[in-house]
């Protein structure tokens, strides 16, 4: 009667698709980071044959992914950081991505038994990692002079406010951008989620597709059905209780929510400690049976609780759906006020999953 996380690969690789026909001469680098948020790494990676490349945040993620046999090119999107790391990187023919002095220095003085494919990555208003733009041009020609790097140096940004068409925010920092790409004629990647969708400006030699690849919208406010996506994690458990209160009755921990009548109340076996977010309010929306209900109550770490009232035939071992197909990921995370990245990377190991093809 446990929580259960469906992974629909077919939606998956629709969802990469998507991406594809948005920008259809762009390159596609599927972002699998932080275990393909939250549906499985090397299950993703598995499944997207399609992709031109992978993008982890890390070098430990690659070397799993090269000793669970992946052969595409993976790209470290925050680069490495030591010797140690760097010729880890380079025994796992690990592309790196290179965003601040101390890793430009790392791979001028290093002696490598093969180069290494090396992006470097320009700050164009992001303002977290990246070479400053008027240190970009310097940094550029420093890097491809490092033997350790290999000749095909690339170039690559990361947009801040590509989620919000109407913020001034990307123009200006495709317009900083420019001319680095111009002055050096190399390939490029700038577009994340929200580039690909709503920018084709940004639209490089490779595009970085992420969040969409999971079904959510990467536009604030947005839905998938906005882009047709498809959600990949379906996250469900079964009622385990069906209690009939009276008017007034307190619900849950600290007795937060009081039955306004006469009424059944619901209790779903997943909480907290499946990673089902504490914080969401009463109201927020499960579905039971395939019909809306309302969460009621504080969530507690194994169960939730949830209005019957209009479920009339609900009872024990119906299933409840907390999102996916049916029930936008995107929109249980407006509810918690938070967002979908972190719903799908929240889901913790006792959570069965289980893998389908549509």
């Amino acid at each position: 009667m446990g929580p259960e996380a469906r992974i629909d690969l077919a939606a998956l690789r629709h969802n990469l698709r998507v991406a594809h026909h948005a920008a259809p001469a762009s390159r596609l680098i599927a972002v699998i980071k932080a275990n393909a948020y939250g549906h499985g790494m090397q299950r993703v990676a598995r499944a997207l044959e399609q992709a031109d490349a992978f993008g982890v945040a890390r070098v430990e993620e690659g070397v799993q992914l090269r000793e669970a046999g992946v052969g595409k090119p993976l790209l470290v999107l925050e680069g490495c950081f030591g010797p140690e790391e760097l010729a880890l990187a380079a025994c796992h023919d690990l592309q790196l991505v290179v965003a601040e002095p101390e890793q430009l220095a790392l791979l001028a003085k290093a002696r490598l038994q093969r180069p290494v494919h090396c992006w470097l990555k320009v700050d164009t208003g992001m303002h977290r990692l990246g070479i400053p733009l008027q240190r970009a041009a310097a940094a550029f020609v420093a890097l491809g002079a490092a033997p350790a790097v290999a000749d095909d140096l690339r170039l690559m940004t990361h947009l801040a406010c590509a989620d919000t068409p109407a913020d001034a925010a990307t123009e200006a920092q495709l317009r900083r951008f420019n001319p680095l790409v111009k002055a050096f004629g190399v390939e490029t990647s700038i577009a994340n989620s929200a580039g690909i969708l709503a920018w084709p400006d940004s639209h490089g030699d490779w595009n970085r597709p992420g969040i969409m690849l999971y079904g959510s919208s990467p536009m604030a406010g947005g839905v998938p059905d906005d882009h047709g996506l498809r959600p990949v994690m379906t996250l469900s458990t079964r009622l385990i209780a069906v209690r009939h209160l009276q008017q007034g009755d307190a619900v849950g921990y600290g007795g937060s929510w009081r039955c306004p009548e006469a009424m059944r109340v619901g209790v779903a076996a997943i909480g907290y400690g499946d990673g089902y977010p504490r914080h969401a309010p009463s109201g927020t929306p499960v579905l039971i049976n395939g019909q809306r209900a309302a969460l009621v109550g504080r969530v507690s770490m194994d169960m939730i609780t949830v209005d019957l009232r209009k479920i009339d035939d609900a009872e024990v071992g119906n299933p409840v759906v907390l999102w996916g197909e049916g029930l936008p990921a995107d929109e249980i995370a407006r509810a918690a006020a938070t967002i979908a990245y972190e719903l799908f990377c929240g889901v913790t190991q006792r959570v069965r999953f289980r893998e389908t093809n549509g």
